[in-house]
């Protein structure tokens, strides 16, 4: 029997997002807004990265999420897209090590094959050597995109359905959600995309369902603590409702 309601229940109050995903709009046009070339901008935002993976452990934040590489960015000019996969790999080579120093896993969601051999070598070399670290983890989306991630989940449900190991009937939202990217990680608190714009822009189109939406101007390069904590601020102002009424919340609250 299949369910309407995929809702989360009500979540603990809570001060601290459990889970932020992020998408680092600005870089070009911080870049741009200096002379430099673009890549110039991908290099500042890779600082940035440093800093809100610091931010975040500090503040006791258990999941971030960030949209490193959409599927849709394979359109962009050849040579920023060769610039960003050597600079992914640059991240991969220098900056593995210092997360599992300070005890942070590493993962990536997407389809990593079309890296290349060497890049998706050296990502399963960076899951592997963190994959027991507890304090925070990281996961970076590359070459990912939400309807991708939705009818990946669909053809192996229909896989399953054809050998007849699942009936059709019994597929429900929970059942599908299984075979998402992070179907191990609670959803999303707080999404934050900075840059101006005011669209997911196909990122986590699922696993966003109920997640609290933070918008901001500053671009991606400039995104520091002051801005991070305004974010959080943000957050905290808000009530997660799920669908009940706000009395509801708060006496669930109280119990």
């Amino acid at each position: 029997m299949t369910t309407t309601d995929s809702a989360p229940k009500i979540p603990a109050d809570r001060s601290i997002p459990e889970h932020i995903a992020v998408i680092m709009d600005g870089n070009g046009r911080w870049a741009k807004a200096r002379g430099l070339p673009r890549i110039a901008g991908h290099r500042k935002g890779l600082e940035m990265v440093r800093e809100m993976v610091k931010a975040c452990a500090e503040t006791g934040v258990r999941h971030l999420t960030l949209f490193a590489f959409s599927s849709e960015n394979w359109r962009r000019p050849e040579r920023e897209v060769q610039l960003l996969m050597d600079l992914f790999g640059f991240a991969l080579d220098n900056e593995v090590a210092k997360l599992h120093t300070n005890n942070i896993r590493f993962r990536t969601i997407g389809d990593i094959a079309r890296f290349g051999n060497t890049v998706a070598r050296k990502v399963r070399e960076a899951e592997l050597l963190t994959a027991n670290n507890t304090r925070l983890q990281v996961t970076i989306a590359v070459n990912y995109g939400g309807r991708w991630d939705i009818a990946r989940a669909c053809i192996e449900l229909a896989r399953r359905a054809v050998a007849g190991e699942i009936r059709p009937e019994d597929i429900s939202p929970e059942v599908l959600q299984q075979f998402l990217s992070l179907s191990d990680l609670p959803e999303p608190d707080l999404f934050i995309r900075t840059g101006g714009e005011q669209r997911i822009s196909n990122f986590l189109l699922w696993q966003l369902a109920y997640t609290e939406l933070y918008f901001t101007t500053a671009l991606w390069p400039d995104f520091g603590r002051t801005e991070f904590d305004a974010a959080l601020k943000s957050y905290v102002g808000r009530q997660r409702r799920f669908g009940h009424t706000g009395e509801q919340i708060e006496a669930a609250r109280r119990v």
